[in-house]
């Protein structure tokens, strides 16, 4: 019989198991990876979570994760074909990665779970290739060449939608120097250059001029403005000293005013403090009366209650060791009769066990049962013996005058109804349902004729 103690160790144990093998099963996401489950999700091909964990099924699911680290592509394209039928070289640098947008991260989980950087580059640089011709088509040399926000809006939006078909998204677009194979772009650049250079020019000659009637008017200002903050400043300076004489004068007023409330403040405040030190040491003389007092009837109510308490623990001990003997003579009377009930339940057993072989072996349970008589007709033959063998006769008188029925005695008369008061052998195999032997029935047998020589 098992104790609850260790009915709380084997669930504490299991309950264990279980929570490492769930915690085995659940699987977090780095915030720099997207976590995609696979195999029986719901109905769609895949789940993906970024951020977080989910528990992952045995046998019915599996996990792989996908990087979001952004990945470099160089595109350097060539002789792409402009609008103008000119064609150029366009050397171009793209940073993708995979979007955690909801759509596309399925995308990226139908499309590109299971293969490598190196891979992942080379599917995008095919498709950032093609979708930058198509853009170069669309413009101009002029447009590509001076207008570069334009230019990169267009490969944006071009190249954001199909890279969204597998997953992924445009993080940045870098286009170095332009070049085109018949110098077009670098006769508009020597074009522009002239422009702006003679532009400096008569920017200069006129900020030349604007700053020589700048400076004069900047001097004429100055000698005005600073008339002015002079007279400002010693109008401000005598209000600034009848103001500090008005400030004085109140200081000094304030200053009596408060040391006067002050001196009185701390009369009131000694008084109160005798007061409150006379209350105070009433209250100190009456607490210790009260604490004498207390001691006092601690030191015999404790004392009393400490010996109630022992009383108290010695009578549960008793009571408690008295539960555990009847408790354990009940369980060894429970054992003991526990034990002879399963001994004589294997008796009963092997000998009904016994009995069906032996069924068996005679053909039927008739048989059996004959058989079985037959083996304890020793026994019975013994009982019958012995029923007459300890009788004990002190004394017999007999008044025999010989002539008894067949000229038997008297005696000879009284031995033999004393052993036919024993049940005959025939009798009782006739009670049991069986036929004695003829040659143990005691019938005369026939006499052998005498041959005479």
């Amino acid at each position: 019989m098992m104790s609850p103690s260790f009915l709380i160790v084997v669930v504490v144990v299991v309950s264990l198991v279980a929570i490492m093998w769930l915690a085995s099963r659940y699987r977090r996401c780095p915030s720099d990876k997207i976590l995609v489950v696979y195999g029986n999700t719901g109905g769609s091909s895949a789940k993906c979570i970024h951020g977080g964990g989910t528990f992952i099924w045995p046998v019915i699911q599996d996990y792989a994760y996908l990087s979001l680290i952004p990945i470099s592509i160089e595109a350097n394209l060539t002789n792409a074909l402009s609008r103008q039928n000119i064609r150029v070289d366009v050397p171009c640098r793209f940073t993708v990665g995979i979007s955690t947008d909801i759509d596309s991260m399925n995308n990226a989980a139908e499309r590109l779970l299971g293969l490598t950087s190196d891979q992942i580059q080379e599917l995008a640089r095919d498709i950032l290739f093609g979708q930058l011709r198509l853009v170069i088509a669309t413009m101009s040399i002029e447009e590509i060449n001076s207008d570069r926000d334009k230019f990169l809006e267009y490969v944006s939006t071009n190249v954001e939608a199909e890279l969204k078909k597998i997953g992924l998204k445009l993080i940045n677009v870098n286009v170095t120097d332009i070049k085109d194979e018949s110098g077009y772009i670098e006769a508009l650049g020597k074009e522009a250059a002239a422009k702006a250079i003679n532009e400096a020019k008569v920017s200069v000659a006129e900020q030349d001029k604007i700053g020589e009637i700048g400076k004069a008017e900047a001097e004429r200002d100055t000698r005005i403005r600073t008339s002015q903050a002079n007279a400002t400043a010693v109008q401000g300076e005598n209000t600034a000293k009848i103001d500090i004489a008005n400030s004085d004068a109140a200081r000094r007023e304030k200053e009596a005013e408060a040391l006067k409330l002050a001196v009185t403040a701390e009369k009131v405040q000694q008084a109160k403090a005798l007061q409150e030190a006379y209350v105070a040491e009433q209250k100190a003389e009456t607490a210790r009366a009260e604490r004498e007092r207390a001691t006092q009837q601690a030191n015999i109510i404790v004392q009393e209650e400490i010996e109630k308490q022992r009383r108290i623990i010695d009578a549960e001990a008793e009571a408690e060791k008295i539960r555990v003997n009847a408790k354990g003579e009940a369980d060894a009377i429970f054992a003991k009769m526990d034990a002879e009930a399963r001994g004589y339940y294997e008796i009963l057993t092997k000998q009904a066990e016994g009995y069906r072989e032996m069924v068996k072996a005679a053909g039927d349970a008739q048989s059996a049962y004959q058989l079985l008589l037959i083996e304890k007709l020793p026994e019975l033959v013994k009982t019958q013996v012995e029923a007459i063998k300890n009788i004990k006769i002190d004394k017999i008188t007999v008044w025999d005058n010989g002539n008894g029925e067949n000229g038997t005695t008297s005696t000879a008369n009284f031995l033999a109804g004393l052993m036919k008061s024993v049940p005959p052998l025939n009798d009782l195999f006739n009670q049991a349902g069986m036929s004695l032997p003829e040659y143990l029935k005691g019938k005369a047998s026939v006499e052998t004729p005498i041959i005479e020589e």
